[in-house]
């Protein structure tokens, strides 16, 4: 058995010295130069790995704000709480027949997160070689788009991207897989790291080639040869690490969805799925 299981990169600088170390074998698709199906050249995806994808769409000069807009989503996520004082809106009969003299009622907004002080997201970095970019653009901006906005929301999120698959072998068949930490819970967000991340197809066909370019001789030269594997791409909830819990596993790209054809359609779809995680509300 090969070792394709990676230990998980806890950081974006971890990530990125592991995806830019020197390869083990001659030919890493990675460093190809052709980059019309990489979505960029070596360098320029190194750089934006570092620099951020800051103006995903020059064309329709979309920005995150205004994708969060669009979709409803630039207020806060609130629950009204009551809150008991010597003043207030309502009396409080029971505390009052009690002799409690902060018996006066006002329901106060908080700020909650439903899931917990830290949402965890895993993102498929995997999807099959013939999608093509507007497909992979419109997914990453949907969710980058609704994971800022729940940021804004008052939530702690952390995002991972990891890359799972079926490596074939002459004897048997292996499942692959790799996680790297994005954004962690409580660092300032960085958007343009998120974009890319999520939506630059460079992100999988140069980063995340690299990485597995860069492996022992055998594991380069084994997912090399079988085209950096096959699906399902489908990332689980324990390839994180041990002491990560209940995370969200967004499903892998495949050629059947329909949903992210266009940006309004993603959208649409991302943000109710995360109405159904009860994240947000309207």
């Amino acid at each position: 058995m090969l070792p394709v299981t990676l230990p998980p990169l806890r950081s974006w600088r971890e990530f990125l010295d592991a995806a830019s170390a020197l390869p083990s074998i001659s030919n890493p698709s990675s460093r190809r130069e052709e980059h019309g199906w990489h979505g960029a050249s070596w360098e320029e995806a190194n750089r934006l790995a570092v620099d951020g994808w800051s103006v995903p769409l020059e064309e329709t000069d979309v920005t995150v704000g205004e994708l969060r807009e669009s979709a409803g989503l630039s207020h806060s996520v609130t629950l009204l709480e009551p809150s008991w004082d010597v003043t207030g809106s309502e009396v409080d009969v029971g505390a009052y027949l009690s002799g409690v003299p902060e018996c006066m009622v006002d329901a106060v907004p908080r700020q909650v997160s439903r899931r917990g002080k830290v949402i965890t997201f895993l993102v498929p970095g995997g999807y099959a070689n013939t999608i093509g970019h507007d497909v992979i653009i419109n997914r990453g901006l949907a969710l980058a788009a609704l994971c800022t906005a729940i940021i804004d929301a008052g939530h702690s999120v952390e995002i991972w991207s990891g890359l799972a698959g079926v490596l074939h072998l002459r004897k048997a068949e292996q499942r692959f897989s790799g996680v790297a930490r994005v954004i962690a819970a409580g660092e300032p967000l960085d958007v343009g790291r998120l974009i890319f991340a999520v939506a630059h197809p460079a992100m999988l066909r140069r980063m995340w080639l690299g990485v597995w370019d860069a492996q022992p001789k055998a594991v380069a030269s084994a997912m090399n040869a079988d085209s950096y594997g096959g699906p399902p791409y489908t990332c689980r909830a324990g390839d994180l690490p041990s002491e990560i819990h209940d995370p969200y596993v967004f499903p892998y790209l495949t050629t059947e969805d329909r949903q992210w054809d266009d940006l309004a359609t993603a959208l649409s779809w991302a943000r109710q799925m995360f109405r159904d995680l009860d994240l947000i509300q309207d």
